[in-house]
């Protein structure tokens, strides 16, 4: 009890009986240790993004198309559903909202209707420009701390595992 209020004193959020960092990791082995890491910084993608949906207008993932659609203007459904590695249905939604929006204007080819461009409006090169509190952000400040070796060796790690997830035979 704490100093006779009746009440037990707060533990913080690692317990004395919590084994310290690297005999968690020792006891889970490798793999469930890396994906620990994985879910945070999902947990830490999906806060942020509906952080930016309520301070900016638009998800980090309509951020992203936002962002590659000022890179590359004129670029088709197809080809930012390869950028960003979502199948073509889930971008379908995320450009749908953009052009109802107003960031994003779609625009058929001229030589085959079924094709559509997108370039961004004047909202959306708005957005485009926009730094602070996005995910964009976050990560640059992320990769400042780290040399390029280091950077390299975190893009094959998460490439080898983007590439066993999207593995249709395991």
């Amino acid at each position: 009890m704490n100093g006779g209020t009746g009440k037990a004193p707060r533990q913080s959020a690692r317990t004395k009986s919590a084994p310290p960092p690297a005999a968690t990791a020792a006891a889970l082995g490798t793999a469930l240790d890396f994906m620990r890491l994985l879910w945070a910084v999902d947990h830490g993608l999906q806060r942020r993004s509906k952080r930016m949906e309520v301070e900016l207008g638009v998800t980090g993932m309509q951020r992203v198309v936002i962002r590659l659609i000022g890179r590359f203007p004129g670029v088709t459904a197809g080809r930012l559903a390869e950028l960003v590695h979502v199948h073509p249905s889930t971008l379908t939604g995320v450009l749908k909202r953009l052009v109802d929006r107003g960031y994003v204007q779609r625009e058929r080819d001229r030589e085959d209707a079924r094709v559509a461009h997108f370039v961004l409006t004047s909202e959306g090169n708005r957005i485009d420009g926009t730094q602070a509190g996005t995910v964009e952000a976050a990560v640059r400040r992320a990769l400042a701390r780290l040399d390029e070796p280091t950077m390299d060796a975190a893009r094959a790690v998460l490439s080898a595992v983007a590439d066993e997830l999207g593995r249709p035979d395991r």
